[in-house]
């Protein structure tokens, strides 16, 4: 995938609300306007990288970029977990991620059960893969340094810049 790194912000909007509640793996949903200019390489599947929710510390991440066929989603989405316990909720603030690598393509499963195992799975091996040396340096790229402020303090020409993707920063 030559478009990795692959470098986006936007808000965070409410999704299905389904990863804290019925996985315990809460998740952070971009709005339409990023997940429809994601580049013709970057497919459908499981990816992981670097986050950071407005202007705070810059985590792990494992994302999910696709319609989710354990549930049969009629709309494709990109799913975030910041691999953090944050006290409450961020909608509305503006997540920055760096995509980094690709772990699995996405697919169905035949319980919820499977879907969490294979969700934690997908944790771990990022979690390892961003210790190597290579994607540990954009933990510290100037892209998370240089985050919007939150969109209410945007004007209206800006507020729709930071929610489509800034590959190439």
């Amino acid at each position: 995938m030559k478009s990795l790194p692959y470098f986006c912000r936007g808000e965070v909007i409410r999704g299905f609300g389904r990863g804290s509640k019925e996985l315990g793996i809460p998740t952070a949903n971009f709005p339409d306007s990023v997940v429809d200019n994601l580049p013709a390489d970057i497919g459908t599947g499981i990816y992981y990288g670097w986050a950071c929710v407005g202007n705070g510390d810059v985590y792990k991440m494992v994302m999910s970029i696709g319609w989710n066929p354990y549930y049969k989603n009629t709309k494709k989405s990109m799913e975030t977990h910041v691999i953090h316990t944050f006290k409450e909720d961020f909608y509305g603030e503006i997540l920055s991620v760096v995509m980094v690598g690709y772990i699995r393509p996405e697919r169905s499963y035949t319980s919820l059960e499977a879907l969490i195992a294979a969700i934690n799975n997908d944790i771990e091996e990022a979690k390892a893969q961003l210790e190597l040396p290579e994607p540990l340096k954009l933990r510290d790229d100037n892209f998370f340094t240089s985050a919007p402020s939150p969109p209410s303090a945007l004007t209206p020409s800006s507020a729709s810049t930071s929610q489509t993707i800034l590959n190439g920063h």
